[in-house]
């Protein structure tokens, strides 16, 4: 095994940064997943939006940098919003980083890139390091249609009930979750989701860094699972499809030809059920009389 590479030899040259807002994403771990362009961002940025300004003051050091800060957690991203609005009105650079990871996503940022977009000034992504995506990659579930789901809400009842919700969807789901809830979570993800394969994802790109597998039942009831520390992505797989009786499919239709042509409902309901068209398009024709 060779020793990798310092710096990469050659890198593209920086380009200017330009004013207005930056979503910079920040390593969830492992401080080598930054990238070149977040720090030309940060290195030319007059104003850092940050959820904890006391780790992003040191990320900041662990390159070099040094930046003002300004805070921006759930309780101050309406006022951080409005200064930094008014600084890029100015001509300024700004970035917004999360404690880790990409910003927005599930973070307070939202609040500031959706009232810059209000006003019509620039926001620019800058990609870089997602837990969500990197439990995506090694979780083993279909990646091809997904969707993430955030938090899950931390009394029982709530969370069956949003589950519920999810249930039918024909795709991998996405979930955060703390260490103290893990267990219970996955318990009432298996209660009513049904025993889909699953994997409980911690640590990601940190020495400790695990991916556990099984079904949601195995989840639930192993040891590794039963309140572990760090950061926890959990990403469940899709369930088996159901058959739809005939008269499901039928009523489908009825509803569908109500608001929509023939094509169209035959369509709808096709994607639905996960069915050939031309069977259901057949079908629609009968029902109006005309097959």
């Amino acid at each position: 095994m060779s020793e990798p590479h310092p710096f990469p030899p050659t890198a593209p040259p920086p380009r200017l940064v330009t004013p207005g807002l930056y979503l910079v994403a920040t390593p969830i771990g492992n401080l080598r997943d930054m990238t070149l362009r977040a720090l030309d961002v940060l290195a030319a940025a007059d104003l850092v939006l940050a959820e904890d300004t006391r780790v992003t003051a040191k990320l900041l050091s662990a390159y070099g940098l040094k930046a003002k800060l300004e805070r921006c957690d759930d309780h101050a991203s309406a006022r951080a919003a409005e200064i930094a609005i008014e600084r890029v009105r100015e001509g300024q650079v700004v970035a917004l980083v999360s404690d880790a990871g990409t910003p927005v996503i599930s973070d307070p940022g939202f609040v500031v890139a959706r009232a810059f977009i209000a006003v019509d000034l620039p926001v620019h992504p800058i990609p870089g390091a997602s837990s969500l995506l990197a439990a995506l990659c090694i979780a083993g579930q279909p990646s091809d249609r997904f969707l993430f789901a955030g938090f899950l809400p931390p009394k029982s009842a709530a969370r069956k009930t949003m589950l519920g919700e999810l249930k039918t969807g024909r795709q991998t789901l996405v979930f955060f979750e703390s260490g103290p809830r893990l267990a219970a979570s996955l318990a009432d993800m298996a209660e009513v989701l049904g025993d889909r394969p699953a994997a409980v994802t911690r640590e990601l790109t940190k020495l400790y860094e695990e991916a556990i597998r099984g079904t949601l039942a195995e989840l639930a009831v192993d040891p590794r699972c039963d309140a572990p520390k760090g950061e926890i992505v959990i990403v469940v797989g899709p369930g088996a499809a159901e058959v739809a009786s005939e008269a499901d499919i039928d009523a489908a239709l009825t509803e569908a030809l109500a608001r929509l042509s023939t094509g169209e409902a035959a369509s709808e309901v096709a994607g639905a059920f996960d069915l050939p068209r031309k069977t259901l398009y057949r079908r629609a024709l009968e029902l109006q009389g005309k097959g």
